[in-house]
């Protein structure tokens, strides 16, 4: 047999079967069941999630409107409760923003000591902390401890709604027990009891938050730091009451800006609703604030309700504006936000200068340590000051910046830890803003640090006028020549004042911030030149030859024939 026998016989020859791999179906097997459990798995993660979309929360425990202490609410909403507590944390930015530094305000500017010369926060200033001990440290401040103060400043610091709606009720005649106080908002009432907190001093309204209760019987301590207790509390039911208190001083929590039944956001405090109302009666432009602009085109037949006719984004920033903003709230006349002229330091200025307490007297918040100037005294208008800016008047509301979204499994929680945005920057800014955070942060420490200068600058100008003022008394300047000087005073501490005590340090808006800086500063300085030309002898008449203007186009046409210049 040749070589071509053999080929032939080795191409005729059947295949060999391939060699089994029973792995390999098993791996089959197994990668289709895992699949399979993934798939599965991810299924019901899926409706696992949509089921808590709708339903985000389960009300285990029953909070109404006399629900003060927030603790049950914490239950209900574990989440917000979470982040709430978080505003005991003390932590700080360049420029403060969430916690009090340990220094006094007025030792840091010494200048405002002479801005608030015979008032009251000339006494005791401090950067403001976070809301956990807005109540605290109003209870301890010297401006309550060694002056009398009115029961009007309960109206943002505490948690005050059923107080006033048990004093109204009352005082209209109506039955104010705990199932009348827990049953119904109330306006009328409320009203009513708001109206009577201004008649009250501070001690005598805060006495009477102490006598209404507070949605936990039994416990007497509060969740955060208070006067009595300034720790947080171990909620032990056993703590038995030093005070004879029905209930406990809280600072604001759950229910003054959420409805118990449905929380809805909504306001609560009357200073706001009759302010907002006063707004949107008046011819201020308000773009950006779309439910005004609505209510102004319908036959406004019934004033402006934010609770009726804003929007929830708007509801946003208004629940925010209930307390951050400027108000009177002395005891001469009842607790008022002066925005029925508008928004602007000027519209807010004719306000108050066209106001007059109940005698007829012209409106004043206090009468100048110095120069005896009845001056105005501007309270944290962030409110006022972020509808001039541009995050304002683009739609952005408070809540967007300072309690943004955030993500807790299938739900969207705005967090509760009210806190400046520069601590948070990732969630609060980089949704909007497609920059890092350190060219973020950079742009804002910039505008704050250029508002702070020309601050200084305002402040600077401010106490050269107290010195000019006081020197044109000591000459012999009459009142009546002093008159139009304390106007200018009263308008350039009241413009300084403004940005000064304004929390953001010009960032609401920083153009706006700029200009009513300058305004003081412009208002300063004329109050200082003229100061000094009543305490200094009339000059004699200048002598020295005065040369002609040359160089200037002339504004006739030139003569026919005249020599033209070259």
């Amino acid at each position: 047999m040749g070589a071509a026998d053999h080929s032939e016989a080795s191409q005729s020859s059947p295949p060999q079967p391939a060699p089994r791999r029973p792995w390999l179906f098993f791996a089959i097997i197994v990668g289709t069941a895992l699949a399979t459990v993934g798939i599965a798995a991810l299924l019901v993660t899926i409706f696992q999630h949509r089921q808590e979309s709708r339903t985000p929360f389960v009300r285990l425990i029953d909070v109404n409107e006399l629900s003060t202490d927030p603790v049950p609410w914490g239950t209900n909403w574990p989440s917000q409760f979470d982040s709430y507590r978080r505003t005991v944390d003390d932590v700080e930015t360049e420029f403060g923003g969430s916690s009090a530094m340990p220094a006094s305000k007025l030792d840091e500017y010494p200048w405002l000591k002479r801005l608030y010369a015979g008032y009251a926060f000339s006494l005791d200033y401090r950067e403001a902390r976070g809301h956990a001990y807005m109540l605290f440290d109003q209870e301890v401040t010297e401006r309550v401890t060694q002056r009398p103060q009115s029961g009007s400043c309960l109206h943002c610091h505490a948690s005050v709604i059923p107080t006033y709606r048990r004093l109204g009720l009352a005082a209209l005649g109506q039955p104010s027990g705990q199932d009348a106080l827990s049953a119904e908002f109330n306006w009328p009432a409320v009203m009513e009891g708001f109206r009577i907190s201004g008649t009250l001093d501070y001690a005598a309204m805060h006495a009477e938050i102490l006598q209404t209760p507070d949605g936990t019987p039994g416990i007497t301590s509060s969740l955060f730091p208070n006067a009595a207790n300034n720790t947080p509390d171990d909620r032990s039911p056993e703590q038995t009451p030093s005070h004879g208190a029905i209930g406990e001083a809280h600072p604001v929590g759950c229910i003054d800006c959420h409805d118990p039944r449905s929380m809805q956001i909504r306001v609560t405090r009357p200073g706001f609703v009759e302010g907002i109302a006063a707004l949107a009666n008046s011819d201020d432009p308000l773009p950006h604030l779309p439910s005004i602009e609505r209510w102004r085109q319908s036959s406004r037949a019934a004033p402006y309700d934010p609770n009726r006719d804003a929007t929830r984004q708007e509801l946003r920033s208004f629940v925010c504006a209930q307390c951050h903003v400027e108000y009177y709230c002395g005891s001469k006349m009842t607790l008022t936000f002066p925005w029925g002229k508008g928004l602007k330091v000027e519209a807010i200025e004719e306000f108050w200068d066209t106001t007059t307490f109940s005698d007829g007297s012209p409106f004043f918040d206090y009468q100048h340590g110095e120069t005896g100037a009845a001056v105005l005294k501007a309270q944290h208008p962030e409110f006022e000051l972020w509808n001039q800016g541009i995050h304002g008047r683009s739609g952005v509301g408070c809540a967007d910046c300072h309690m943004p979204y955030e993500r807790q499994g299938a739900m969207k929680v705005s967090s509760h830890w009210v806190r400046s945005p520069l601590l948070n920057l990732n969630t609060a800014c980089q949704s909007c803003h497609k920059s890092s955070e350190a060219d973020l942060r950079a742009k804002v420490l910039t505008i704050q640090s250029r508002t702070d200068a020309l601050r200084d600058r305002a402040a600077s100008a401010m106490t050269d006028m107290l010195d000019a003022l006081r020197d044109a008394n000591a000459s012999g300047a009459t009142a009546e020549q002093l008159e139009p000087l304390f106007r200018l005073q009263r308008k350039a501490m009241w413009r300084l004042d403004f940005i000064s005590s304004e929390n953001s340090h010009g960032f609401h808006a920083d153009q706006e911030a700029a200009r009513i800086l300058a305004e003081s500063i412009d208002y300063s300085r004329q109050a200082q030149a003229r100061a000094i030309l009543l305490r200094a002898p009339a000059p004699p008449e200048s002598q020295q030859t005065v040369q002609p203007v040359e160089g200037v186009t002339p504004t006739a046409p030139p003569q026919a024939g005249a020599e033209q210049p070259r």
